[in-house]
C-alpha cells in the first residue's frame, strides 16, 4: 500500500487539476492532512495578466481569483488525498459565503492559504471548505465555500 503524498509539487498540482496558465493559481500545496487540512502557497508575480489592468500603476491581485486559489489548494487536497491524478477532476463552486478581504495582495507577495473541510468525504460530489488567506501571518481574505467534485470518465 503507497503513503498518501502530504505535500504536492507543480507537477502533482498539474496532474490533478485541469487549470494552466494564466489560470493556474497554487505553486504548492503542504501540510496535507487527508481530507481534513492543506496549506497552499501562491508566489504572486507581476508577469500575471490581471496586473495589467487591476489596476494599472497600482497591481493588486483580484479578490476573486484569491478565492479561486483557495478553491484550487481545497481541490489538489481533496485530489491528492484520493489519490486522482489522472486529470479527471473538475471543481464547480456552488457557493460562497462569509467571504472578506482584509489587505491587499500585490506582486512580490507570497500568499499561504490555510484550508479545512467542513463537509465531505471521498466519494461524496459536495464538499464544503473554510479557506484564510495571508501574507506573511497578516490574513489577506477568509471565506467559506461549497464546491461539487465531479471525477469525469
Amino acid at each position: 500500500m503507497t503513503e498518501t503524498p502530504t505535500e504536492a509539487d507543480i507537477h502533482l498540482i498539474q496532474s490533478i487539476l485541469p487549470h494552466r496558465y494564466p489560470f493556474l493559481l497554487v505553486d504548492k500545496v503542504h501540510s496535507i492532512d487527508g481530507t481534513t487540512s492543506a496549506i497552499g502557497v501562491k508566489n504572486v508575480t507581476m508577469n500575471e495578466p490581471h496586473f495589467q489592468g487591476h489596476f494599472p500603476g497600482t497591481p493588486i491581485m483580484p479578490g476573486v481569483t484569491i478565492v479561486e486559489a483557495m478553491a484550487q489548494t481545497a481541490a489538489v487536497m481533496v485530489g491528492t488525498s484520493m489519490g486522482l491524478t489522472d486529470g479527471n477532476l473538475l471543481v464547480y463552486f456552488m457557493g460562497i459565503d462569509n467571504c472578506k478581504f482584509r489587505r491587499k495582495v500585490i506582486p512580490g507577495d507570497v500568499l499561504e492559504m490555510k484550508l479545512e473541510t467542513t463537509r465531505g468525504k471521498p466519494g461524496g460530489k459536495v464538499w464544503k471548505f473554510r479557506g484564510v488567506a495571508s501574507v506573511d501571518g497578516e490574513m489577506a481574505a477568509e471565506a467559506d465555500f461549497t464546491a461539487m467534485m465531479d471525477m469525469q470518465g
